[in-house]
């Protein structure tokens, strides 16, 4: 018998209601849920990460795929075995500045991921000398008629060229610029919720939806991308090349050397507050 066997089958129990994001990079997490073995056994809805975040603390979802810092900052429980990390370039979180980034002093941010949001001050803070007011703001090139600098993640990220906006801008990938500064790989998101809410065997049921998806990449590659006008070789080599979804030890290293400077640095912002937006 399989672990998330013992999920309760019984029509009369209600099943997990789990929060998916709605990202290429969800895809082969909820691939298993959606299509595979694990059909059946939660109900999926889908959000942005900071909203799946905020339907966990409020109660309108059981589980999500939620961005790290939200889970240090509600003191939610995660599940092991599977997330959303890189271990180098991310491709899909870039950082865009017309200015030299030890000036930048605004930046524009899509603000659908806390974790990201988080990530990008520590970097400029600590590698770049420069602590930006943050003003958030829809994803795109527009960020940047009225910021210093933009930070642009998910899909949106996906659909523009960095070598083509290096040629204007400075670019940073901040999977690329992480490992840099400490080394380690970059967690962004864990399944997790609230205690009473992890029943026996959903770290397995999601072990192995992300198994079988990570089985069919040119099957998820095929129906995912065209819709988000993604080309296909670029989604099928960011799935297999630039994310991680099966952790290792050394993913979790990462993750707590994040949370560390995350905490660090919200220590040293409120003791020195600025009046940055709480993100």
């Amino acid at each position: 018998m399989l672990d998330s066997d013992l999920i309760p089958q019984n029509p009369l129990i209600p099943k997990p209601l789990v929060c998916a994001v709605s990202y290429l990079n969800t895809v082969p997490l909820v691939w298993g849920l959606e299509h595979g073995p694990q059909r059946g056994r939660a109900r999926l809805e889908y959000a942005l990460p900071s909203a799946c975040a905020d339907r966990v603390r409020a109660g309108s979802a059981d589980i999500g795929i939620l961005p790290v810092i939200e889970i240090e900052r509600q003191r939610l429980e995660w599940l092991p075995g599977t997330g959303i990390a890189c271990r180098g370039p991310v491709r899909s979180i870039l950082l865009l500045s017309k200015v030299p980034l030890a000036r930048v002093r605004t930046l524009a941010a899509d603000i659908g991921s806390r974790t990201s949001v988080m990530l990008a001050r520590i970097l400029l803070a600590e590698r770049h000398g420069a602590v930006p007011s943050i003003l958030p703001a829809p994803a795109g090139l527009e960020m940047l008629e009225y910021a210093d600098a933009a930070l642009i993640i998910g899909d949106p990220a996906l659909l523009l060229d960095p070598a083509v906006l290096g040629l204007q801008y400075e670019v940073l990938d901040l999977g690329e610029e992480w490992m840099r500064h400490t080394g380690l790989p970059m967690v962004f998101a864990l399944w997790a919720g609230r205690p009473e809410n992890l029943t026996p065997g959903l770290a397995a049921m999601f072990v192995e939806s992300c198994r079988y998806g990570l089985g069919r990449i040119g099957d998820i590659v095929q129906a995912a991308c065209p819709p988000r006008g993604i080309p296909q070789d670029l989604g099928r080599r960011y799935l297999t090349h630039h994310i991680a979804f099966e952790l290792t030890e050394r993913d979790y290293a990462g993750m707590r050397a994040y949370l560390k400077c995350a905490r660090e640095f919200d220590t040293l912002r409120m003791s020195t507050s600025t009046g940055n937006v709480s993100v």
